[in-house]
């Protein structure tokens, strides 16, 4: 596990996704303009934050397509992840507690397959993916409720052997922060508290993200680092 880093203990209202990624570009600045950086947003809400953090950063930017590996009976309880390249990261120690059949989670893994491909179709037609091999990730989402799919993102961007892993997130239950934060390097979180019904309790205005909105950011992030 890497340190963990809290910035307020208690609930502390956000304006929007926008302050979000202002205040977690504080306590991140430390890499702005480093070599071999990039940003990752889980679509939808995430993109927006990545976005604004590539920004500051002086960062590549992309998105992550991932699903969870579902427990049988339990679909929140997350047994492994696949990216949309095919990756499978496992947790062996689950799958032997629940004495879960190879059959089965080939199974689970071509429909999660299946349903990553129907937002790469429309995202990877404006930005292709970026390998991540070496680089410094810092990885982002409006904030984590369960944990599961922020879980399968890390495990995913894991598979593909990066020279370090950030996680950051304006919002998440204490429990479920420590336990990311076990797979990564680096964890910085705005705002953690028991006291936890839904992420947008957190923020003032919380619109609901688009597909239409994510790819516009991506296209405009390509326009601009194509053009320049």
């Amino acid at each position: 596990m890497g340190s963990i880093n809290v910035i307020n203990e208690h609930e502390e209202l956000l304006a929007d996704r926008g302050q979000a990624a202002e205040m977690l570009n504080v306590k991140l600045e430390k890499y702005k303009n480093q070599e071999n950086l990039i940003v990752l947003g889980i679509p939808r809400g995430g993109v927006i934050l990545a976005d604004k953090l590539a920004k500051f950063l002086n960062a590549e930017l992309d998105i992550v397509l991932t699903r969870k590996i579902r427990a049988p009976n339990n679909p929140e309880l997350a047994i492994g992840a696949v990216s949309e390249d095919g990756k499978l990261y496992l947790n062996r120690q689950i799958i032997t507690t629940h004495n879960l059949s190879e059959d089965y989670i080939e199974q689970e893994k071509n429909h999660q397959l299946n349903e990553i491909k129907q937002r790469r179709d429309l995202y990877r037609a404006v930005m292709e993916k970026k390998s991540l091999n070496g680089k410094t990730v810092i990885l982002t989402d409006d904030g984590v409720a369960t944990g599961a799919t922020m879980q399968a993102a890390i495990w995913a961007v894991i598979a593909e052997f990066p020279k370090k892993t950030i996680l950051a997130l304006p919002v998440a239950p204490p429990n479920i922060l420590a336990q990311l934060a076990r797979d990564v390097d680096e964890t910085v979180c705005l705002c953690s508290t028991s006291i936890f019904l839904s992420i947008s309790q957190f923020y003032a205005y919380f619109e609901q993200i688009n597909d239409e909105q994510v790819i516009k950011v991506l296209k405009n992030y390509s326009k601009v680092n194509t053009n320049g």
